[in-house]
């Protein structure tokens, strides 16, 4: 589903990424994990071409997103053309990023009616329910201003499954959320693992990628330093980096 190969990115004279190379097959939970500032966040974000790639190849489902290929050369998209194929990928941000003049259930529906051109009532049932399958078909006339911070992520899980991606990107999702409220937003994640959705989470939530990730890949200084199953990587580390990463966190 995805793969990427020698991807650098850098910003001005700071390098974040200095040659990625993974690959996530479908269905498959991958999760990122590392320090701050070792580049997963900027990955991520550069699957969907929400940030652009300086060098490398990076596909999902085969296609390259933002870019088209001219014989050996890389040529960066229009931004329609871009989103275009964006649209097939969803992403949860750390701190939701919901329309704050909508309700729950319109944010849901946003996406499917302005860019998948659906029917409002087509959308209203969608949305309705994705809601109820995150556990909130009560709260969906409520406002984000009205709602937790684990129930505003649930609603942003909700927005992003409306367009029926064939990805899923998790930017440290339960980052921004108080600790009483992480579990909420694990547990409907847990959900969508059992269900088949593909998903690439960048998570500091080490009991999380231990019992639904399956690889995990540790990430530092723009580079992939290990990579493999959560018992390998978590439970028998090869590398001293990881290891001393993971006496600090566990």
């Amino acid at each position: 589903m995805v793969l990427a190969e020698g991807v650098t990115k850098a910003f001005g004279s700071l390098q974040v990424l200095k040659g990625v190379d993974l690959e996530v097959a479908r269905g498959q939970v991958v999760c990122l994990i590392g320090p701050s500032g070792s580049g997963k966040s900027t990955f991520l974000r550069c699957i969907n071409h929400l940030e652009s790639i300086d060098a490398g190849w990076l596909s999902v489902d085969g296609e390259l997103v933002g870019y088209r290929q001219e014989g050996h050369n890389l040529i960066e998209l229009r931004e329609r053309e871009a989103a275009s194929r964006r649209a097939q990928i969803g992403m949860v941000f750390q701190h939701f990023n919901l329309f704050a003049h909508k309700t729950a259930l319109r944010n849901v529906m946003e996406g499917p009616v302005a860019v998948r051109r659906m029917s409002k009532a087509k959308a209203r049932s969608l949305a309705e329910s994705l809601l109820e399958r995150v556990g909130l078909k009560e709260k969906a006339d409520f406002y984000p201003s009205q709602l937790s911070g684990g129930q505003q992520q649930r609603v942003a899980i909700a927005r992003a499954m409306a367009m029926e991606p064939k990805l899923l990107l998790f930017d440290e999702p339960t980052s921004a959320l108080d600790p009483e409220l992480v579990g909420e937003v694990l547990e409907v994640m847990r959900d969508l693992a059992r269900g088949g959705m593909t998903m690439v989470v960048v998570t500091h939530e080490m009991g999380f990628a231990r019992d639904v990730a399956d690889k995990i890949v540790f990430m530092d200084g723009g580079v992939v330093v290990e990579a493999g199953m959560p018992a390998e990587v978590l439970g028998a580390p090869k590398s001293p980096r990881v290891r001393e990463f993971l006496s600090n966190v566990t």
